[in-house]
Order: C-alpha cells, then sequence, then structure tokens
C-alpha cells in the first residue's frame, strides 16, 4: 500500500465511492497516567464504529489508521485479520456492501510531537494534560476514519478518562457511570474533531443574542488552560474578544453559529497558533501572559481568537473539498480576522499590523522558488502540511481585502451569506465562491480570479514624476513590474499619496488619487498639476498586494525624514517598503540600520516598532558586510540602550520593547554588566519591572557570551520551575558557546527522538546562534548527510521544524550555496516536500548573499 501520504487522486477515487453516515468512537485514556511506557510507546484503547455507504457494492477501498497495533477489525460482521489488512497506516476494505459497518478496535499511541492525541507532563506538579492536533491529517493517530476533508459525518465520542479530570470534545459533554458522552456534531471533516482531557483550570461564560427573527440564541462559552498557569490567565478579556466576535459575525453573516458551545482551550506544546475545532477551539498557551506584554501581544491574541472564530463558518460550516482549496477557509479567516478586529474590538490600528507585518510573510513567501498560486496545487498531504504559509494565510486575506474593495462591502458579505445557507455542511471549491460574488456584485470574476488566485508572484509599483518648469506635477505614472519567472502584470486599484513637509515639520498628506494600475505604467491624471511632492507614496492606505518602490526624490526624503511621515500607516508602509528593498539587494542594509536608529524612537505604532527590531536584527546578521557586521550590531546595541534609559516613558510597552530590543542587541561589557545589575536588582530602570519573562530574556544573552551559564541556568530554573520555565533553560542551555554544546544539542535534536516538539523546538532556538557562526561551521556537511534520514525517521511536523531550524543560513558563503545545490541536484527523487524546504533555505541563503554584496557595494561607491 502507498501509505500515509494520501494523494488527491486516492482522496477523489474514495470520495467517489464512499459516503459517511456517522462515526462512533470510544477512546479509553486512563492510561495516561501511571508509571511511564517501557521499551514500546505509551497507548490507549480506541474503538471505531463507522457507518457509510458504498456507490459501487463489491469495489475495494480503504480507511486510514496510524497506530503501533490492531485488536480486532470486523467488516459487516465478518471479523478480519489485522496482520493481513492493516499495514500500519491503513486497513484495506475488500468486497463492500452498499451499506457498511467497519468496527475498528486498536491501541493507539500518546504522541510527543503535537500531532494526534498529544501528552504532556507538566514539570511543576506532574500532572497529565491531553489535547489532540489533527490538521492535516492525524485523527488517525486517533481513531479510524476516512481521513480527507470531502468525507463529512456526524460524530458520537466517549471517552474515558482517569478520575478527578474533567474531559471536552466538539459537543457538549456528561460524565455517567465513569464514561463522558459527548453529544452528536453535526457533519465535519475529520480533521476538526478534537478531545482535550485532564485537570485543566475551567472557567464559564454566556453569550445571549436576540436573532432578527426575534428568537434567543445562548451559547455556553468556556476557557481553559493548566492549573499552572491559572494565576496569569485573563479569561475575562478572552471572553470580552469572544463576545465582540460573535457579535460582529452574527451581524455580518446573518447565519447563527452552528455548533452549540464555545470552548476555548489553551495547551502546553502546540505546535500551531491555534486550531478551529468547531465548539473547543485549540490555542498554544503562550497567548497566556507569564509577564508584561506589549498591545501588540494582546491585539495578536484577539486576532487569533476571531481569525478561528470567523472559522466557524468559512471552513467547518463550508469546507473545501481538497487542499488545493485550503485559501477557501485559511485566507478568509485571515482576512476576517483583522476587519473585525477593527470591526468590533478595542484594536482600531488593526490594520496597520496587518500591512506591516502579515504582509511581509506574504511579501517573503510569494518571492520564493517554492511560491504558488493562492489555490495551489495541492498533489498529497505532505503538500498540504507545507501550504499553511504566507501565500495562502497573508496573500490570500490580502487578495480578498482588495476583493472587497473590487465588488464592495455589502455584495461582498451578501455573497458569503449566500455561501453559508447555499453549502451549509458541504464542500466546495473556488467556483462556488466565485458564482455568489458574481450574483451578489454583478461583476464577472473569472478574470480577477485568473490574475489574483491562479497566478503566482508579486508585482513592484514605482512612481515615475515629470516635473514643469514651474516646478508643479507635470505628469506622475506608475510603473508596473514583475519576476521573471512569475511574469503576471495584474490589475490594481492603488491609491497614490503627495507628501509635504508642513509647518511643524510633519511630513503631511496633501493630495491623493485612486487609479486602477493596469499594464506596464499607468497615468495619474488627477494628480497632473499638483505642487511637486517631497514623497510619492503609492498604494498609500494598502489597498493593493505589491511590493512599494520609490523614485529618487522620495527615497532621499525618507532617509532624512522618515519619522516625520505624520500618518501611522502610511508610515509603516514605508517601513515596510524599505525592509522589502533590503532583501532585494536595493538598499544597502547599513543604511536600513541607521533608519531605525534614527527614526525607531519615534515610531507610535507599538507592533510596528517590534516588528522594526526584528528587521533591523536580520539585517545586521544575514544582509549587512560580514566586515559591517560588528559595526552594525554595536549601532543597534547603543540605539536599545539610548532608548530604554533616556527616552521612553517609564513603565510604557514602548520601554518594555526596548528593554527587550537590548537585551537581544547588547554586545559589550558595559551592556553585559546592565543586564546582570537588572538581574541581581543592583541596577534599576525607572518604571521597569523585571518579571520572570523578562528575566530569562536578560539571562539569555549573558549565557550566549559565555557570562553566564549551567548553574545559572539551574538557579534561574528553580525560580521559575514551570514548562515555561524548562523551555527558556533548554533554549538557553543549547545557545553556550562551545563546541560540547553544539555537539550535544545536535544529537538531541538530530541523532535522537527523545525530546518533545517543543523542547526540540527550544533547543533549535537556542543551538543557532549569529556570534557562534565558527562553532557552526562544522554542521554544515552534517546537516546535508541527515536530511533524507530525517524526513523518513520523523513525523512530518518534527521533520520540517529540523529541516528548516538547522538549515546552515548562518554559514553564509558560496560554498554553503553550493552544497545545497550538490544536494537538490543529487535528490532529485528526494520528496517534494522536503525538496521544497531546502530549495526555501538555499533561497534565502543567496539572498542574503546579494545582500552582502549590495551592503559591500555602499562602502565601495562610497
Amino acid at each position: 500500500m502507498p501509505g500515509e501520504n494520501l494523494s488527491r487522486d486516492e482522496a477523489r477515487e474514495r470520495a467517489a465511492l464512499l459516503s459517511v453516515d456517522g462515526y462512533d468512537v470510544s477512546l479509553d485514556l486512563r492510561s495516561a497516567v501511571g508509571d511511564e511506557a517501557g521499551d514500546g510507546p505509551r497507548t490507549f484503547r480506541s474503538v471505531t464504529t463507522i457507518r457509510f455507504r458504498c456507490s459501487e457494492p463489491g469495489a475495494a477501498s480503504f480507511a486510514d489508521l496510524i497506530a503501533p497495533s490492531v485488536t480486532a477489525l470486523s467488516l459487516n460482521g465478518r471479523d478480519l485479520d489485522p496482520g493481513e489488512v492493516f499495514d500500519g497506516s491503513r486497513i484495506a476494505l475488500e468486497d463492500l456492501a452498499a451499506d457498511n459497518e467497519l468496527v475498528v478496535d486498536a491501541q493507539c499511541a500518546y504522541s510527543r510531537t503535537g500531532e494526534g492525541m498529544h501528552r504532556f507532563v507538566d514539570p511543576e506538579d506532574g500532572e497529565v494534560y491531553l489535547y489532540t492536533q489533527y490538521e492535516p491529517a492525524d485523527a488517525r493517530r486517533v481513531f479510524a476514519n476516512f481521513e480527507q476533508p470531502d468525507l463529512k459525518a456526524p460524530y458520537r465520542f466517549e471517552v474515558r478518562a482517569p478520575e478527578g479530570w474533567t474531559v471536552w470534545s466538539n459537543g457538549a459533554g456528561t460524565l455517567t457511570d465513569g464514561v463522558w458522552r459527548f453529544a452528536e456534531t453535526k457533519p465535519v471533516s475529520t480533521y476538526i474533531t478534537c478531545v482535550t482531557a485532564g485537570p485543566y483550570h475551567y472557567v464559564t461564560d454566556t453569550y445571549e443574542r436576540v436573532l432578527d427573527d426575534g428568537t434567543r440564541l445562548e451559547i455556553p462559552l468556556g476557557a481553559l488552560c493548566r492549573k499552572g498557569l491559572a494565576p496569569y490567565f485573563d479569561s475575562d478579556d478572552v471572553f470580552l474578544v469572544t463576545k465582540q466576535g460573535l457579535d460582529f459575525f452574527h451581524e455580518h453573516f446573518d447565519y447563527p453559529y452552528p455548533f452549540g458551545k464555545y470552548d476555548q482551550a489553551f495547551v502546553p506544546e502546540y505546535n500551531l497558533g491555534a486550531m478551529e475545532n468547531p465548539g473547543l477551539v485549540t490555542f498554544r498557551e503562550e497567548f497566556i501572559f507569564r509577564g508584561k506584554v506589549t498591545q501588540a501581544s494582546y491585539e495578536g491574541r484577539a486576532n487569533v481568537i476571531l481569525h478561528e472564530m470567523a472559522h466557524m463558518w468559512f471552513g467547518d460550516l463550508v469546507t473545501m473539498v481538497w487542499w488545493d482549496d485550503l485559501w477557501l477557509k485559511e485566507s478568509f479567516a485571515d482576512f476576517m480576522g483583522t476587519f473585525a478586529n477593527v470591526g468590533a474590538t478595542r484594536f482600531k490600528d488593526a490594520w496597520i499590523t496587518f500591512a506591516n507585518r502579515r504582509k511581509a510573510w506574504a511579501y517573503r513567501a510569494d518571492q520564493l522558488p517554492s511560491t504558488h498560486p493562492i489555490t495551489a496545487d495541492i498533489r498529497d498531504l505532505q503538500d498540504a502540511k507545507l501550504n499553511f504559509d504566507g501565500i495562502t494565510y497573508a496573500k490570500g486575506a490580502s487578495v480578498l481585502k482588495q476583493l472587497v474593495a473590487y465588488v464592495g462591502q455589502d455584495a461582498f458579505l451578501e455573497g458569503a451569506r449566500r455561501y453559508f445557507k447555499r453549502h451549509a455542511y458541504g464542500n466546495t471549491r473556488l467556483g462556488d465562491l466565485l458564482s455568489v460574488l458574481e450574483e451578489t456584485s454583478g461583476r464577472d470574476m473569472g478574470a480577477w480570479a485568473r490574475s489574483w488566485l491562479q497566478t503566482a508572484g508579486v508585482n513592484s509599483l514605482t512612481p515615475q514624476v515629470l516635473l514643469s518648469a514651474e516646478g508643479l506635477v507635470d505628469e506622475l505614472a506608475v510603473v508596473q513590474e514583475a519576476a521573471e519567472s512569475h511574469p503576471e502584470l495584474r490589475p490594481h486599484r492603488v491609491a497614490v499619496g503627495l507628501y509635504r513637509a508642513a509647518a511643524d515639520g510633519t511630513l503631511e498628506r496633501y493630495a491623493r488619487a485612486e487609479v486602477d494600475v493596469d499594464g506596464p505604467r499607468t497615468v495619474v491624471a488627477e494628480l497632473a498639476g499638483a505642487e511637486a511632492p517631497a514623497l510619492v507614496l503609492v498604494n498609500d492606505d494598502d489597498l493593493t498586494y505589491c511590493k512599494i518602490r520609490f523614485d529618487t526624490t522620495s527615497l532621499e526624503t525618507l532617509k532624512s525624514g522618515l519619522g516625520s511621515v505624520s500618518d501611522p500607516l502610511a508610515r509603516a508602509l514605508c517601513w515596510s517598503a524599505l525592509w522589502n528593498m533590503t532583501r532585494d539587494a536595493l538598499l544597502p542594509a547599513r543604511d536600513f540600520v541607521e533608519l531605525v536608529t534614527r527614526f525607531a524612537g519615534r515610531e507610535s505604532d507599538i507592533g510596528v516598532l517590534q516588528m522594526l527590531h526584528a528587521w533591523a536584527e536580520s539585517a545586521v546578521t544575514h544582509y549587512a558586510a560580514p566586515d559591517w557586521r560588528l559595526r552594525g550590531a554595536a549601532l543597534l546595541a547603543e540605539c536599545a540602550e539610548r532608548e530604554l534609559l533616556e527616552r521612553t516613558a517609564p513603565g510604557s510597552e514602548h520601554q518594555l520593547a526596548w528593554a527587550r530590543f537590548f537585551a537581544r542587541t547588547a554586545e559589550d561589557q558595559g551592556g553585559f554588566d546592565l543586564l546582570r545589575g537588572l538581574l541581581d536588582g543592583t541596577t534599576t530602570v525607572p518604571g521597569l519591572e523585571v518579571d520572570q519573562e523578562l528575566r530569562w530574556a536578560f539571562l539569555e544573552p549573558l549565557v550566549v557570551h559565555g557570562l553566564a551559564g549551567e548553574k545559572e541556568l539551574e538557579a534561574e530554573l528553580a525560580r521559575d520551575d514551570t514548562a515555561s520555565g524548562k523551555r527558556h533553560q533548554v533554549r538557553c542551555l543549547a545557545g553556550r558557546p562551545s563546541a560540547a554544546v553544539k555537539a550535544q544539542g545536535w544529537a538531541q535534536v538530530v541523532e535522537s527522538d527523545a525530546l518533545s516538539n517543543a523542547l526540540a523546538e527550544a533547543t533549535i532556538a537556542g543551538w543557532g546562534q549569529s556570534t557562534q557562526r565558527e562553532l557552526l561551521a562544522p554542521y554544515t556537511e552534517k546537516y546535508f548527510a541527515a536530511l533524507t534520514r530525517i524526513w523518513q525517521d520523523r513525523s512530518i511536523q518534527i521533520a520540517m521544524n529540523i529541516v528548516s531550524g538547522l538549515f546552515p543560513s548562518l554559514q553564509d558563503s558560496k560554498a554553503t550555496l553550493d552544497a545545497a545545490d550538490a544536494w537538490l541536484a543529487g535528490h532529485e527523487d528526494a520528496a517534494p516536500a522536503l525538496r521544497r524546504l531546502v530549495l526555501e533555505g538555499r533561497d534565502d541563503l543567496a539572498r542574503a548573499l546579494r545582500g552582502q554584496a549590495c551592503d559591500a557595494g555602499a562602502v565601495n561607491q562610497g
């Protein structure tokens, strides 16, 4: 049998043959507690009954199950020999009847990788916590099923759990005679069923609303987390955003929330940000903040809550047929998360964050060799796993933002309402959505879809300004360019803003025109005769998805006065454009660093400021000429210390952001002494509260530079003997500047699978320090030698983490580029998903080398 990696063709064949009437799933999780297992994996009993029909009686098919063993199997009352029909991932089903019942009694394995039924032991109190995570195809690690999104069915779950535990699932549950039984679900796909079990801290609330028809809707709300995080759990704010979101979506979707209760579980060692299981959304527990964080963190959490809530309609109620149309749920949820954040919550500037942060993710992904159309060609499950990327999420959301402008918000929302009612509990493709939008808007959606959904790549828009003898705009045009690899020139609806210096020195917009850019050059006739601008901002107000470029005058204006741009969205767009120019080797990295050191301290939007910090570090680490790196690092450290100690308001979130940035950039004895003083209390900064999370942030650079070690880390863990503290300690331990430490970290991640997903992730994060390039150099050859084995031996999530996380990007030389090319040339038959990850790492490295050449050239030109 082909094994775990279900192909699209196999899924189509099975969907044409089978339809599923329902599942009964019985899980016995009492084995989760007690002594650790012996040589084999710790397992639990899973008994599944599937009732399904076959359109061609006598035909053969298969069910999915990944399990160490199957105890018993029966098909239509006929016992089957597990040794003959089960190969470890599939159950062969022969001679099917018109109506069928399959019963599978299996021993399934608890997971340490965040896939399937994840088991976590809290080091703080020894308590065990369980939760499931399935997307795209890991429900088969917990119960037998037909693991593809278009074979929807209702589910009835029952769970036996250790005494004293609570169990949650998609439906409401009751405990009777030691068994938790859950209400039957609506027809849903396998990957959004779920179970969470353990001694979780649980709080409740209720959402109420009178619907348009006068009926009262009441939704029980719940929120849960580990007991150790309960003191930090601000469930009131979670419920506030939840209620605001439910109000917003009910007002706009005209389709009541269809899944009964609404629980939200914050769980440990989670691989994703969150998952939209109907009735029981799961989040990574890092969204519970143990220390002080900026409003950007609260905005981000609200955005994720609303993103997952949007999925209740886009994805859960109506689901894509196959992962090709993953955008039908993720792009919509990503757009709706920000749309609702702005429309319903206190985070009214969320579109600035979207323009600055989410689009940056999209622009990077869209320039990789692995870029793909928003409606992608997903051949199999491995392809699907890798396509939860910046294209599917952020580019798709950006394009939907344009679509709303193109068809009008009212037409867009009316289209969504018809889409839900027409396809409720069903599966759809691209054409199903386009057809309702054509109905509501009267526009032909075909050409728009071909340009924006079915082609890859990002266009660049550059202004051209010709002035008259009188110093007025004679002609202003927008030039559109595309990469050779993706030459599509798209239609763009853009705003072009003209800026000049106001009396108070700020750069203010004094003229604006909207224009349809189509083709290589478009004249903006409305701006002819305007006063000559100091700055031309193409895509002002962020109406389209493109890379912004600047004419010479505008670029010089920004170099001298970027901090004076008064509008925060316009300023964020300028920063994003300058960062794209740095990555594209059009702006020397040292110029970008200089802009950050001069103007970041004037940035009012905290999310933009934190993004600038990350970009500046990346500029020095990857894009600066090697002989300028130390100088660049020193400039960032000096800037961070100056802002922290002299300029930011005591106790402000900007002070906190600069404190964290200072910790990451400290590079001389004075900086290290300040960090040590803040840790031991001999030094204070007015207004700065050094909580436990900040203590770890201050300790890590001391460890990385060899000024603190295992002893100090043990003492800090004793202060913070929690799961979060353990992850911090493991990351710091891997960051110590020692060849023996690097060898140990490599062995723990690559040669062993003993670490859980979270601790492996922490080890990878600590291992690759930019100041330790020489220590890491010996691992380039080892990395390429181990790739095939890693992909074969590990689960796909862990393999992805290792392949991406350990790519030798810090060995930024042509020799490393050649090694990547040699591996790719010698492994043309490797799994496409593995080749994609290596290609992406190789492309990032090549881009860094081009950036370094640009930065070095700036010196030569000078």
